[in-house]
């Protein structure tokens, strides 16, 4: 059927259906060796098992690409794409405003491949067209930004990626594809975190990359190079989260934008970072996310996480469960203090995964921290 709205896809779209048993789930295809004279080659490091397929047919659906691949973590899918796509002697723009683990491998690696960059501050698009060079190939952005929820207008990155001839590609993770379809937007290349928002139970660890056929098989190539693939039992956990997806986001919303009202009336919180009053996140979002920031005037953060009763301190996020972090020495440890500093990152701030629970369970719990 043509024209499914979010939810049914999550549902429905890539189930490999079973004609033997008639399941309504997809089989698991836990084989590493498969016969190949009927000339079908499976193997799990080419990314055609079914297992693999269905995750990928259904994320496709949601993010209106072409095609995508599924890898082993979020860095995997992130690093295998850029390396696919860019090479030695030429040139990447980057938002410098990006999640830690990626931050890291651009300015510790990047190098060695002999691949040049430049990280651009802010989130103004001009400032990404000038920094744009004759051998600039990739424009790489994150919106919205982890941890200060920065947003970035999508479309003028588009356009400007466009102009220039350019590879457009975006860390879509904290937005989800039900909040935020950046491919409608124009952008050509659209990453996800699996662990987070599409696993949403904190039990696995995936990555996937969606773009259009032609640029996916310039990655497919690279990847069975790395060998980064997901094993088939991993792929059905994550088919089965996907099925809940556009109902935990939308609980996730709704919770974050309480919180984020009842933090906005509390002494002791400095600044609060969330997109909904941002006018671009109106503009390019349906809906503004889990995940929020805020920084404590007085109180020590770690004291103030060891507080909470029910919010539970811990790495990682887009859980139905509620979990907080200090970014300064977890997501952005490998980044200096000097450059935290100079990014906004301070020892007061708290990043907020915020789940699926009962939101005055969760207000209450802040108040009594507080």
């Amino acid at each position: 059927m043509k024209n499914l709205s979010p939810q049914t896809h999550c549902v429905h779209t890539g189930t490999q259906f079973d004609e033997q048993t008639q399941g309504v789930n997809s089989p698991i295809y836990t084989s590493s060796a498969y016969g190949y004279l009927n000339g079908v080659r499976l193997y799990p490091r080419y990314y055609n098992l079914p297992n693999q397929k269905a995750v990928v047919e259904k994320l496709c659906a949601l993010e209106y690409a072409e095609g995508g691949l599924l890898f082993a973590s979020g860095m995997a899918a992130i690093t295998t794409a850029i390396l696919a796509l860019v090479k030695k002697g030429e040139h990447i723009v980057f938002q410098n405003n990006l999640y830690g683990g990626t931050h890291y491998f651009v300015t510790s690696d990047l190098e060695k491949y002999g691949i040049e960059f430049t990280l651009v501050e802010g989130m103004n698009p001009e400032d990404y067209a000038k920094a744009i060079q004759a051998n600039t190939k990739l424009i790489y952005v994150e919106t919205p930004s982890n941890p200060l929820l920065k947003v970035i207008d999508l479309q003028a990155i588009a356009e400007i990626s466009k102009a220039n001839n350019l590879v457009s590609m975006i860390d879509n993770t904290f937005a989800s594809p039900i909040n935020q379809n950046p491919i409608k937007l124009g952008i050509d290349v659209v990453m996800h975190s699996a662990t987070k928002y599409l696993g949403g139970h904190s039990d696995m660890c995936a990555g996937a990359i969606v773009s259009s056929a032609k640029i996916m098989e310039k990655v497919y190539h690279t990847a069975i190079n790395f060998g980064g693939n997901m094993d088939s039992q991993a792929c059905y956990l994550l088919e089965r989260s996907m099925k809940t997806l556009a109902l935990r986001v939308e609980r996730q919303n709704q919770n974050a934008q309480k919180l984020v009202d009842f933090l906005g009336t509390q002494n002791e919180i400095s600044q609060i970072y969330y997109p909904s009053s941002d006018p671009i996140a109106h503009k390019q979002m349906s809906g503004f996310g889990g995940m929020l920031s805020f920084e404590l005037k007085t109180i020590d953060s770690q004291e103030f996480m060891k507080r909470l009763k029910l919010i539970f301190p811990a790495l990682s996020l887009g859980g139905v469960e509620s979990t907080i972090c200090s970014p300064y020495n977890t997501s952005h440890l490998k980044i200096s203090q000097a450059e935290r500093d100079r990014l906004g990152i301070k020892n007061s701030l708290l990043r907020f995964s915020v789940g699926i629970e009962d939101a005055n369970d969760l207000i209450n719990d802040l108040r009594q921290a507080l």
